[in-house]
């Protein structure tokens, strides 16, 4: 098993700034893949940002240039810088996390959730 801990949400005004957290622990051999996805009220999950075991990352593009991913490997952390918010950024945000529990056990592994609240 493969837990997370988020961390960092919170209610912020427009223009403002969060940065969320997500340490994963338990059973990891490797990690390939982090990121964080974001639902508001009443549509669906998306993506916002994903951070490879190599670095590479790709954004939605309603965040390019305002949200920055980054990762700590040698803690299993990925966090997700938020810059310039907007009142449409609110939602749940999940951390989200893949790689092997053993070198052929796949695992996928989401957070709790913590909530992203931008006023106007």
């Amino acid at each position: 098993q493969v837990q997370l801990v988020e961390s960092g949400g919170g209610l912020v005004q427009a223009g403002g700034s969060l940065r969320l957290s997500c340490a994963a622990s338990g059973r990891i051999f490797r990690i390939n893949v982090m990121g964080w996805y974001r639902q508001a009220p009443g549509k669906q999950r998306e993506l916002v940002a994903r951070i490879t075991s190599t670095g590479s990352t790709n954004y939605a593009d309603s965040v390019k240039g305002r949200f920055t991913i980054s990762r700590d490997s040698a803690k299993n952390t990925v966090y997700l810088q938020l810059n310039s918010l907007k009142p449409e950024d609110t939602a749940v945000y999940y951390c989200n996390v893949g790689g092997l529990f053993t070198f052929w056990q796949p695992f996928d592994s989401w957070g709790q959730g913590t909530q992203v609240t931008v006023s106007s």
